[in-house]
C-alpha cells in the first residue's frame, strides 16, 4: 500500500510540536511531523509515502520534492495548492485501490474516493499511529492504558535483589 498525506492538515490535527527548547515556527512544525512519521512507518511503506504541503509556507532553497529520512515531501508548485497537488498524484496512482489517503479535507477523500483509493481523517489515523508506536516503545504502556494487570513477575521474592544493592 502507498500512502498520500495531505501534511498541513495532518499537522493541524495532531499535537506535533517542536522540541522544547526550539522556537515554534510553522518551519520546526513540519519537520517535526515528518520525523515522527519517518519514527512510526516501517521503512518499506515510509519508502512509499508521500507528505504533500502547499508551497507558499515552504523554507526558501529546498527543493519542490525531496527525501525526509526516507520518507517523500513535495511542495505545491506556486500558485497552486497542495489540495491540487494530492489530486495529481491520486490520478497519477497506477493501482489506487492500493493508495490510502490521509486527509479530513472532503474534497481530498471526494477525490480519493472518486479513483477507488481509499482514505481516511488526520485525527484517527494519527491516533492510531501514536498508539502503535508507543505500543512498540514499550508494550506495558499499552497494556496500562487498557486496564490490562502486568504479567506477574515469574521469579520468587527475593530473586536478584543482590544485583540492585538491596
Amino acid at each position: 500500500m502507498a500512502l498520500l498525506i495531505d501534511g498541513y492538515n495532518l499537522l493541524y490535527a495532531s499535537d506535533i510540536f517542536p522540541r522544547a527548547d526550539e522556537p515554534a515556527t510553522l518551519e520546526r512544525s513540519r519537520l517535526a511531523l515528518l520525523d515522527f512519521l519517518a519514527d512510526v512507518l516501517p521503512p518499506k511503506l515510509a519508502a512509499r509515502t508521500i507528505v504533500a504541503f502547499d508551497a507558499i509556507h515552504a523554507p526558501p532553497g529546498l527543493p519542490r520534492e525531496h527525501s525526509h529520512r526516507g520518507v517523500g515531501v513535495r511542495f505545491a508548485e506556486r500558485g497552486h495548492t497542495a489540495d491540487e497537488l494530492l489530486e495529481e498524484l491520486i490520478l497519477a496512482e497506477p493501482d489506487p485501490r492500493h493508495l490510502l489517503v490521509v486527509s479530513s479535507d472532503h474534497r481530498i477523500q471526494r477525490a480519493a474516493r472518486q479513483q477507488g483509493a481509499n482514505f481516511t481523517d488526520s485525527e484517527p489515523w494519527y491516533a492510531e499511529q501514536l498508539r502503535l508506536w508507543r505500543e512498540a516503545l514499550d508494550p506495558r504502556a499499552t497494556a496500562e492504558e487498557k486496564d490490562v494487570p502486568p504479567m506477574a513477575n515469574p521469579f520468587p521474592p527475593g530473586y536478584g535483589e543482590d544485583l540492585l544493592g538491596k
